[in-house]
């Protein structure tokens, strides 16, 4: 699926309808690059499981959890991490084959211990269609 969106808001919307669908278990892989809008998204995504306070990027902690929604959502962000050692450290395999939803911010850079079966959301912007434009390709969900 791709989808192209235009404003901020489009993309809180696209995350929120596919945290709507989230099932426990799934694993989404959300890359692209700095300023494309991955925390929108992500924003949005907890909107859709329900999850009604704030969300931010966990920069610095590599795993946000919030429990109040209809699923766990486990939020790692994983442009800082060092050595994929420090996932282990932090104990995700708990988060990825757990009850809940985990949105792996730059998983690129953790290939090697995501599971074989994941749903990859790539944000690409084009700014010669606009400083909004995103191109949203989601791929592996059914």
């Amino acid at each position: 699926m791709v989808v192209e969106t235009y404003s901020a808001q489009e993309t809180y919307e696209l995350g929120k309808r596919l945290g709507r669908e989230a099932q426990a278990g799934e694993v989404y892989c959300l890359d692209g690059d700095l300023g494309t809008g991955k925390t929108v998204f992500t924003q949005g995504f907890a909107a859709g499981l329900g999850i009604e306070g704030p969300v931010n990027s966990p920069t610095f902690t590599i795993l946000q959890q919030y429990e109040d929604g209809r699923l766990p959502l486990y939020h790692f962000d994983v442009y800082r991490i060092g050595d994929v050692e420090e996932m282990e450290e932090i104990g995700y395999e708990d988060c990825f084959y757990g009850d809940g939803v985990s949105l792996v911010e730059w998983s690129s850079l953790i290939r090697e211990i995501l599971p074989e079966k994941v749903i990859r959301v790539t944000i690409e912007k084009d700014m010669e269609r606009g400083f909004d434009y995103r191109r949203i390709t989601v791929e592996g969900k059914e």
